[in-house]
């Protein structure tokens, strides 16, 4: 029987003229279409209005939501809570996965088939990604924008519905894309993002630089891995792995001073002492194993909290496959 492949799209917007054709197009030549896209329009002051009513003439799965104007473009909470505003337009329960997909984005083809193909070959596989490149500003070149292969990555983050619901969603605050995949751990499933050519995709703008420019999306950054409750011994190690990236030297200054501000001011940390330990853990033995090592283990480690937890999925597996569920996949990254 072949699996069920409806999925949502969901994707909070504002003042996107420039790049949202591009995914609007890159969307509408999906191989397989979304069962629903959501567009929520927050409280756009350009072109974007008009062209998402154009497309959503042409596109039989487009909704549009629109919210008003809140003044500026707000990353982080604010893009969660646009988010939620056309999430809780629907019952997400008739959804087999759901994505929050950014509209600054051109994907391949085959993106979301090859994505549910991936999560089909391996029932503990809560969310997963392609992965974005970019064209680096002074070559010209398109290059690929750092992203562990333990997390999906933000702007298009494609759930398993139930996954989704286990983790309790996304927290409202700046690191939402990586406290979901820490959390989706914990309770057993495998977070990705996977790099090969019929999935990797363009990200029109550099990440973290969509509000006022990328000094302050390191700093954002930074303070980000503080509420999330990120090892500053790790924090340190990521910040001297990304002084080679755009821009040079002084994003890995930006990322360690938004750590240490916020760090300095008592700033508030993400209310959960578990997942932080859980955390704080994994990112040690990161250090001491490397990451790929590290993650591994913790799949391993964590199998059979998911295999208690969905006994119909762990029968329909068994042998190889069973194994390759609880280790994350094929090494090659490959679907089979």
């Amino acid at each position: 029987m072949t699996a069920s492949r409806r999925y949502l799209l969901v994707s909070p917007c504002r003042d996107e003229a420039a790049y949202l054709r591009r995914t609007l197009d890159s969307v509408a030549a999906q191989t397989v279409p979304p069962a629903l896209w959501i567009v929520v329009d927050d409280g756009s002051t350009d072109e974007t209005p008009a062209i998402l009513a154009e497309y959503a003439q042409r596109l039989p799965y487009l909704r549009i939501v629109r919210r008003g104007d809140r003044g500026r473009r707000r990353v982080g909470p604010g893009v969660i809570d646009a988010f939620y505003a056309g999430l809780d337009t629907v019952q997400i329960e008739d959804f087999d996965y759901l994505c929050k997909l950014d509209m600054d984005l051109d994907l391949p083809a085959r993106y979301f088939e090859l994505l549910m193909k991936r999560m089909e070959s391996n029932p503990r596989i809560g969310t997963t990604s392609g992965k974005p490149w970019y064209t680096d500003p002074q070559s010209g070149a398109l290059v690929p924008e750092i992203c562990g292969d333990e997390m999906s990555v933000g702007m298009t983050k494609f759930y398993r519905t139930a996954c989704f619901k286990e983790i309790g969603g996304f927290v409202r605050q700046v690191m939402w894309d990586g406290i979901d995949c820490h959390r989706a751990r914990m309770l057993g499933w495998i977070a990705e993002s996977v790099d090969t050519e019929d999935i990797r995709f363009i990200h029109l703008r550099p990440m973290g630089s969509s509000e006022n420019g990328i000094w302050t999306g390191r700093l954002r950054h930074g303070f980000g891995q503080y509420f999330m409750g990120t090892s500053p011994l790790y924090y340190m190690a990521v910040a001297v792995y990304r002084l080679p990236v755009y821009p040079r030297l002084t994003g890995s200054v930006a990322m360690l001073w938004g750590y240490l501000r916020s760090w300095l001011k008592g700033l508030p940390r993400y209310d959960d002492t578990e997942f932080r330990r859980f955390l704080r853990t994994y990112q040690h033995n990161c250090l001491r194993k490397g990451k790929r090592a590290a993650t591994a283990e913790l799949n391993d480690e964590q199998a059979h909290i998911w295999n208690a937890s969905h006994p119909v999925s762990v029968a329909a597996v068994s042998g190889p496959a069973l194994s390759k569920a609880n280790h994350g996949g094929f090494a090659d990254g490959s679907v089979r």
